[in-house]
């Protein structure tokens, strides 16, 4: 391998699994969902409100995540405090009845504190059949955490949200994994899949620690999120017209291949009234086509284990 950056032409060895940059190619593998759907979309609910940096929290700093581009430094943010507690108190609310009306079943993504501060919304959830993937014991990254703090964290994620829902999740994805964060799901064992990757439209077998292990890729794209930074969403509007081109686009991909189709919602942000109407407007559009399914993720990861086992996807 040469010194030279400029010349590199492979990885040098480093920290974490390989990176698989040759997925499906031209022919992916041939899925169709519940009700022979050739789409699946899901939708996450990221609830972390409770479990985030905080002053209160002895943290020493505050988040990021906030409406506004201001950063108060050194000291404790209500302004920031007070955007997470919408989230927690109204955010949620609204969008457990835009998703009741709309009989949708749902993925949290579960920070286990904030599920603990707010049993309330954990007790909804498991009434609601919902699943509670792990998102973390607190929604902190976990590649600030050394190998043994993030074991840990998992293993106390897992205790406490089996706790406040009645069960043990069976999906993973944190706050910005670490190298270490998949040997260690599939190290602690009862996970069906992890979703820390945004590497596809379709769930994909991989090989850690020499186990099979069903990666099930979360998107950026459509996420509520783009409301609050980067490039994304100036209006509700934005959000509808992106999913829905998303959503056309699966559905009409130029081949007869099923795919998935994530969303990502968070109570603070997508709790507000005007974003939630943008979210309930793409929901009716989602239901409106008899090839559209709206699954969990885990049911996803099941329908596409079943069909596509690992023995085959990874020839042993």
């Amino acid at each position: 391998m040469s010194d030279n950056p400029f010349l590199r032409r492979t990885d040098s060895e480093v920290a974490g699994p390989p990176r698989e940059l040759v997925g499906y190619g031209e022919h992916p593998p041939m899925v169709r969902w519940q009700g022979e759907a050739k789409v699946a979309v899901q939708f996450v609910i990221n609830y972390e409100e409770g479990s985030e940096k905080t002053y209160a929290m002895r943290d020493d700093e505050n988040d990021g995540l906030y409406e506004l581009p201001f950063a108060v430094e050194g000291q404790r943010d209500l302004a920031v405090e007070s955007m997470y507690e919408y989230g927690s108190r109204a955010g949620i609310w609204r969008l457990f009845r835009i998703f009741d009306r709309a009989g949708v079943p749902l993925t949290f993504f579960a920070a286990a504190v904030a599920l603990e501060r707010n049993p309330a919304v954990a007790a909804k959830l498991a009434q609601r059949g919902d699943e509670a993937a792990g998102h973390g014991f607190r929604w902190s990254n976990h590649f600030e955490m050394n190998r043994d703090e993030e074991r840990e964290a998992i293993r106390l994620a897992i205790e406490s949200i089996a706790r406040t829902t009645g069960s043990r999740p069976t999906g993973w994805y944190c706050r910005e994994m670490s190298v270490n964060t998949r040997e260690l799901v599939v190290e602690e064992g009862g996970f069906v899949y992890d979703s820390d990757n945004y590497s596809d439209d379709l769930p994909y077998w991989t090989r850690i620690s020499g186990r099979a292990h069903l990666v099930v890729p979360y998107s950026l794209v459509v996420n509520d999120a783009r409301y609050i930074v980067g490039t994304g969403y100036g209006s509700p509007d934005d959000f509808v017209r992106t999913a829905s081109a998303c959503l056309d686009r699966l559905r009409n991909d130029g081949d007869d291949a099923g795919r998935m189709m994530s969303v990502g919602i968070h109570p603070r942000i997508s709790g507000n009234p005007a974003r939630s109407d943008g979210l309930a407007r793409f929901i009716e559009y989602a239901q409106s086509f008899d090839d559209v399914a709206i699954m969990r993720r885990l049911d996803i990861a099941e329908d596409f284990a079943r069909q596509h086992p690992a023995s085959v996807a990874l020839g042993s």
